[in-house]
């Protein structure tokens, strides 16, 4: 799938380059862990605040990436020589993987980030909330901006026609997952702290809607 992302990874983050700027740049801090990294294009590291992040984790299962996303890294300030970029060759499900090439003590990550992934991850359910619990530290913060499931019963019709396609094309990834209530779902969060939002100008005919979320770890 490296051969898709490069065609169109450029167009896509530029697509949400406005969301990515006001959700991850300012909120981005410590141990920052980017789920799916190269399905988020590879991008997520450009919109980090250096002065705010310790180590940037990029979870990629897709081997063929690696190259591009450390180059990019690269060019952002993150390198492995420096112990401050990790790549790992698993997948978001992979909880104890992840986990053993994080120092302890655990939970190890400050901020969990997940921009375009959650609709192509296996099991996303138990995924994201083994995520949550296991991996992210209380006090720590989940920012998403996910394509999801309409809450119009017309748009609904429309993903779920076009999933089966569109998965076979695209590696998996699905139109249909409601990710933004699977992550508010898992419960434990700040209340009054971040909460969960639309993107700006989209309209709810569209096909590809999308959420965009801030939501801090009690």
């Amino acid at each position: 799938m490296s051969h898709v992302w490069d065609l169109y990874g450029n167009s896509v983050d530029e697509a949400g380059r406005d969301v990515k700027k006001g959700l991850i740049t300012p909120h981005a801090y410590g141990v920052v862990l980017d789920l799916g990294a190269g399905t988020g294009h590879g991008h997520t590291v450009n919109y980090l605040d250096h002065s705010r992040v310790t180590k940037y984790v990029a979870v990629e299962p897709n081997v063929h990436m690696h190259a591009e996303l450390r180059r990019t890294a690269s060019a952002a300030g993150y390198s492995e020589d420096a112990g401050t970029l990790l790549i790992l060759p698993c997948g978001a499900e992979n909880i104890s993987t992840i986990l053993s090439y994080l120092p302890a003590p655990h939970p190890p990550v400050d901020t969990l980030i997940s921009v375009l992934t959650i609709c192509s991850i296996p099991s996303p359910q138990s995924t994201i909330s083994a995520l949550i619990t296991e991996v992210l530290k209380p006090g720590g913060q989940m920012l998403f901006y996910e394509h999801v499931l309409s809450e119009r019963k017309d748009v609904v019709w429309w993903q779920r026609f076009w999933t089966p396609l569109w998965g076979i094309v695209f590696d998996g990834c699905r139109l249909d997952r409601p990710s933004h209530r699977w992550i508010e779902d898992v419960g434990g969060w700040v209340q009054g702290e971040g909460g969960i939002w639309g993107k700006e100008g989209e309209t709810e005919e569209h096909l590809f809607w999308h959420r965009v979320g801030r939501l801090v770890k009690t």
